[in-house]
């Protein structure tokens, strides 16, 4: 029998799920051993994440046209980008990232693959088989993005401001989740998934999620 598409998101999900010790550094976070400098870091790396992968997003969304249920997904992907770019500046700010360091900032190669994969998925993947290697990646991203919300509260004394970008991720997202459901749902009954080739993508994302975190971890 044919899953259906919230069956087939859940299961390629838990397949691509990450080794717990892939990720180096939200541990490290967790415990409040990270240092302020790389907290600052991540920041400015996740300012370069945030602009490449809004326009991403947008670029799938244009290709995805014919299909508004996939555009929706893109563009709702798009504006969350747009959201957590403001409140990214909250987190920089609180830890110690100035104007300038920001303008003069060379962003490392190992955090970078993870958007430069991304900007090769929306030139060359199907939007609907990007839709679901996308999806699965985003439940690691979540996690990971809760834990470090926590530990901003408990162990850096954090204000709420600051932790927002986090929280913006760590949060369920329902009718992000539906939108996937439905484009991957269309994409099915169209006979327009790879499975093979969506399993790849999401692998790979996988793969520059974990190089992200551990090219940070290298930082005194």
């Amino acid at each position: 029998m044919t899953p259906s598409a919230a069956e087939l998101l859940a299961s390629t999900t838990a397949r691509l799920a990450p080794d717990p010790q892939a990720n180096r550094l939200v541990p490290l976070i967790s415990r409040g051993e990270a240092s302020r400098e790389t907290l600052a870091v991540l920041a400015l790396e996740q300012r370069w994440v945030i602009a490449a992968d809004r326009r991403s997003f947008l670029h799938l969304a244009e290709r995805a046209a014919a299909t508004p249920i996939a555009a929706a997904f893109f563009t709702s992907l798009a504006e969350g980008e747009s959201l957590a770019a403001e409140r990214m500046t909250a987190f920089a700010e609180a830890c110690g990232v100035t104007a300038e360091r920001t303008r003069t900032y060379d962003p490392l190669p190992g955090c970078q693959a993870y958007p430069a994969y991304v900007s090769w998925l929306a030139l060359n993947a199907s939007p609907a088989d990007a839709i679901l290697a996308l999806t699965a990646n985003f439940s690691a991203w979540g996690g990971y993005c809760a834990r470090i919300a926590e530990a901003l509260r408990t162990h850096y004394a954090f204000p709420d401001e600051a932790r927002a970008f986090f929280d913006l991720f760590a949060q369920p997202a329902p009718d992000l989740d539906s939108r996937a459901t439905a484009a991957v749902s269309a994409a099915l009954d169209e006979g327009r998934l790879d499975e093979t080739a969506a399993h790849r993508y999401g692998r790979l994302l996988q793969c520059y999620e974990a190089m992200f975190w551990n090219s940070l971890r290298a930082i005194p």
